[in-house]
């Protein structure tokens, strides 16, 4: 290996370590850059934020942590969530302690004896409850209580919640969330492949030490393909899409060449790599059994969302430090209308449908297909028309695709060529998962009768890999091809709308998962003595000027490259300078400058 890869290897290990310091992969100043304003200063969110109660108080991690904080200073309240709480672990349960869970939290929570009875949920859903329990165990049992449980605490619980400090800090973390995000809000590590339209490097979130795969497209490549509308695409399907088996998109900003996307970083490489480079080709029925599973679950959440992926292949479905799984890539994905159908030539050779190649309308059960050839090359490690390092001229392997079938070996047992045989039917109508059942049907193949889908969905059962943490699963840094220079394009004001779209900084589901899983919300969650307001929490302390919320559409201006000692200089002494008037729409604000300044002081862990 090349004395520079090893050195990019090495030095993206030890960020993955967390840095080998105390401020586990942090920056030094990274409660500086996670400084919360005063409450005074949220006064433009406040007045504006939508004030519905599953969005603060269910979805969003923090708003569901500091509602949680709330509930807990209110005997009656704190039943409530006590109650859903053990609602939630009773549904991940293993099957075998479904019944007496369950009748542990109807003694605790739904007899009216009990010191912990939950008074709000009607005397009708108690009732159906015992009733389940004693007749059917299912994972329904308590989903009539939880709900009539959120009817009620989105009523004046939730209300009084709003003039309480804990909805307060949800507010002082909210304007965090908007804080400008640049190429300064990252340290960049090594190179770990190439998108269609530029790098893909790791990087690690200075505030947090939360490590990410940053892919990046280059705006001139982007211009010279007329790909505008394919960019946007990928990134608002990443936005809108929050599931644990598709990469999540945490943050998009711009610099001056590049429009990047902060994606979650997969350090186990993708299951290409492991099929055909990790010794014996394929996997055992076990592993391609577990990853079918959570990459079924992925298109699932993906369909559910209305959108159609249309890329399946192995090379797109990466491992994560665990082993888990999740569905990368989709710049070729598509959203459609509920019953709305499609056409076009999109894919990858052979991994696309009949009904692809026969450029007829299709909906997701090109996916359905694509899962079958999944699972067919994970078994075999060769793709169902065509034979390992056979070459193949198109038209030849789609006649293939549409004329014969498929042939299966001593590799798969008699379950694994079943569900390989239904999902890969000709006839999108014939095709398991395109029926009545839907997504169902799958799940309940005899190929998953050892998968617990709750627990799976839930991130509890234990992968049967687990990628070597020392190890880097992709290709050395001197084999990645560099790009070319684009040349004859140049950038104008006609494309500011297009960048001004893409630059939303952060997403706020993944943020505040970040923020709560590198314990920064732990850290700085704090109040006073006995449950008091801290200083920045007193509404009758007077501040300056309430500073701008950072809206998400906010054009930042971007520097080229690293400031020179003497522009830190420059840039400490003018950094509350007056501001060109013609540019001010381009222009950071005051907290802004503060944030930059501070990275660009910053020495490297």
């Amino acid at each position: 290996m090349e004395i520079e890869s090893m050195a990019a290897n090495t030095a993206l290990i030890r960020a993955r370590e967390g840095g080998g310091g105390k401020h586990k992969g942090r920056s030094k100043r990274w409660k500086e850059l996670l400084q919360f304003p005063h409450i005074n200063q949220c006064a433009e969110l406040e007045s504006s934020i939508e004030r519905d109660y599953y969005s603060l108080c269910v979805e969003q991690p923090i708003g569901k942590a500091l509602f949680q904080l709330y509930c807990e200073t209110k005997s009656e309240l704190k039943c409530c969530m006590d109650f859903l709480n053990a609602t939630e672990e009773h549904e991940v349960i293993p099957p075998e302690k479904w019944k007496s869970y369950g009748n542990e939290i109807i003694t605790k929570y739904l007899n009216t004896e009990s010191p912990q009875f939950v008074q709000e949920i009607p005397d009708k859903h108690r009732k159906i409850c015992k009733q389940k329990l004693e007749q059917d165990i299912s994972y329904s049992l308590f989903s009539d209580c939880k709900i009539a449980l959120h009817e009620y605490l989105s009523g004046e619980p939730f209300k009084d919640y709003q003039k309480s400090m804990y909805f307060d800090r949800f507010l002082q973390w909210k304007m965090v969330e908007r804080y400008p995000v640049t190429r300064n809000s990252f340290r960049e590590y090594r190179v770990l492949g190439k998108g269609g339209f530029g790098e893909v490097c790791a990087c690690q979130s200075r505030a947090s030490g939360k490590m990410y795969a940053c892919k990046k497209l280059e705006k001139k490549r982007i211009k010279k393909q007329k790909a505008e509308i394919l960019a946007l695409n990928e990134k608002q399907i990443l936005e809108k899409v929050n599931s644990r088996f598709v990469v999540s998109l945490a943050y998009a900003y711009e610099t001056k060449e590049a429009l990047c996307l902060v994606l979650t970083i997969m350090n186990g490489g993708d299951l290409k790599f492991h099929i055909y480079k990790m010794g014996i080709l394929g996997f055992g029925k076990d592993r391609v059994q577990f990853y079918a599973a959570q990459v079924l679950c992925g298109l699932y959440h993906l369909h559910q969302n209305n959108v159609i992926y249309r890329d399946l292949k192995p090379e797109n479905i990466l491992l994560d430090d665990n082993g888990h799984i999740r569905i990368s890539d989709l710049g070729l994905s598509i959203i459609i209308k509920e019953g709305e159908l499609v056409r076009g030539r999109v894919g990858t050779a052979g991994y696309m449908a009949p009904e692809v190649i026969s450029n007829r309308y299709y909906d997701n059960s090109v996916d359905w297909w694509g899962l079958g050839c999944l699972i067919y090359e994970m078994t075999a490690a060769a793709l169902p028309f065509r034979g390992r390092n056979e070459r193949l001229h198109r038209k030849e392997h789609d006649k293939r695709v549409l004329e014969t079938k498929e042939s299966y070996g001593v590799r798969f047992t008699a379950n694994t060529k079943d569900i390989c045989q239904a999902l890969l039917a000709k006839n999108p109508e014939e095709r398991l998962g395109c029926c009545a059942g839907g997504v169902t049907d799958i799940k309940n193949h005899v190929f998953f009768k050892d998968i617990n889908f709750r627990r799976l969905e839930a991130g509890m059962l234990p992968p049967p890999f687990v990628p070597n943490p020392k190890a880097v699963y992709c290709q050395d840094v001197v084999d990645i091809d560099q790009f070319s220079t684009v040349k004859g394009i140049n950038l104008d004001v006609n494309d500011e709308d297009f960048y001004t779209k893409f630059n939303t900084g952060s997403m706020a589901i993944p943020w505040q998962n970040e923020m709560i899983e590198t314990e920064c919300f732990k850290d700085l969650n704090k109040f006073g003595s006995k449950n008091t307001r801290t200083s920045d929490l007193d509404r009758l302390i007077q501040v300056g000027q309430s500073p701008k919320s950072h809206p998400k559409s906010t054009r930042q201006q971007q520097s080229n490259s690293k400031p020179s000692l003497i522009g830190k200089i420059f840039k400490r002494h003018h950094r509350n300078g007056p501001t060109d008037q013609k540019n001010k729409p381009t222009r950071k604000s005051t907290d802004e400058l503060r944030v930059n300044l501070l990275e660009t002081q910053e020495d490297s862990l």
